[in-house]
């Protein structure tokens, strides 16, 4: 009986035991899929290129609107800080005397034509007399010399008349030209255009506007070498918290002077601001547009890693693993930089996932040149220039 019961209790022991014994299956490691990258294709091909500079912008005129003759001033036509449009009525300074006066020439005029014509008259009859020996030629060259003196008393009569309607005219006060005009610095009643000029307010004119900027002698010789129009585009960018404001514009402007101080030379872009959005003496960015001539390489330049060795970037290579590639660049902007050298025509450089690339890792790339390329960025910035 005590034989029977060790085999049924080792019975089971051996069981667990062979089983235990029979080894595990093997693990298969789990594939990492390729990291999903976008490209774009490069090539070398002419390219526009731009060169920006900080400037201040100037009201393309600024007019100082004065009195220019003496009275009360009697109405103001306008608000303080409104925009005008040329030939509109800004004051009216009492015109009274000014009437007065136009109609005063006026009536010395026709008392001084009245005369002449009895001078005439009197030239008519004594002429054919003299002519016939019944009158003396004195009295005829009397009556001719009188004639004669009330035709130039009627020209001064003449002067007199537009001298007066011309001050008749300064006591409306229209604007010379359109634009925004500043506070009033008189008010109605007040004397003004007594011994001066008084100066009723100002109006600056804004569109267009102009931008002034002063780049290096080397860069405008550069410019005159290189730029083929006779005003070459420009456009001027104002930064703002929220949003950047872009008018665009040409250079028409170079002075013939160097500053001996700075080495710069003083150029201006006239800018279209229908809108006022910028007014005089605000600081702006003027992108001056070069030429679009010449071939470059060009690639953006937040591709661009830099250690040690020098600048780097990622293109993906034939088996689409990402491949370090260094580079030497050479002229650049906010928008592309060019490679002088460590690329060629039909590269793909990765432009996306840059924190997660490592080099010989395998990608999935997507070519995103047709939105992403240098020619796509240019042309929706606008840096294609107008033919």
């Amino acid at each position: 009986m005590k034989t029977k019961t060790i085999g049924v209790i080792l019975l089971p022991a051996l069981l667990f035991f062979s089983a235990c014994s029979e080894e595990k299956p093997t693990k298969v490691p789990k594939k990492i899929p390729s990291l999903s990258v976008n490209t774009i294709t490069v090539k070398r091909e002419a390219i526009p290129i731009w060169r920006d500079y900080t400037g201040t912008t100037k009201a393309s005129s600024e007019q100082e609107i004065r009195a220019r003759v003496a009275g009360v001033l009697k109405e103001i036509y306008f608000k303080d800080g409104q925009s005008v449009t040329k030939g509109q009525k800004l004051f009216l300074i009492e015109q009274d005397l000014y009437r007065a006066t136009l109609d005063a020439a006026i009536a010395k005029k026709q008392q001084d034509e009245a005369s002449l014509k009895l001078a005439d008259a009197d030239v008519a009859r004594y002429a054919p007399l003299v002519k016939e020996g019944l009158a003396p030629r004195a009295t005829l060259e009397q009556y001719q010399a009188q004639q004669a003196g009330l035709k130039a008393i009627i020209a001064g009569d003449i002067a007199e008349i537009k001298k007066a309607e011309l001050e008749l005219s300064y006591t409306t006060v229209l604007a010379p030209i359109s634009g925004q005009v500043s506070s009033r610095r008189v008010d109605v009643g007040n004397l003004v255009g007594q011994g001066e000029a008084t100066l009723l307010t100002t109006i600056m004119s804004v569109d267009p506007i102009y931008a002034y900027f002063s780049p290096s002698q080397n860069d405008v010789r550069m410019f005159e070498k290189y730029s083929k129009k006779e005003k070459p585009d420009a456009f001027i960018e104002i930064k703002g918290e929220h949003d950047t404001v872009r008018l665009d514009g040409f250079i028409d402007f170079s002075n013939n002077e160097v500053d001996s101080q700075t080495s710069t030379i003083t150029m201006r872009a006239t800018i279209s601001n229908k809108d006022a959005k910028v007014l005089p003496g605000t600081f702006v960015y003027v992108n001056l547009f070069i030429t679009d001539e010449y071939k470059f390489l060009m690639i953006p330049p937040e591709v661009i890693f830099a250690d040690q060795l020098g600048s780097y970037i990622y293109v993906v290579d034939s088996d689409n693993r990402a491949k370090r590639v260094n580079i030497k660049t050479g002229y650049s902007s906010k928008y592309y930089v060019d490679v002088a050298s460590g690329l060629k025509d039909g590269d793909r450089v990765i432009v996306s996932a840059l924190v997660k690339i490592r080099d010989s890792m395998k990608v999935d790339p997507k070519d995103v040149t047709d939105r992403q390329g240098i020619k796509a960025v240019l042309k929706k910035n606008r840096l294609i220039p107008k033919e």
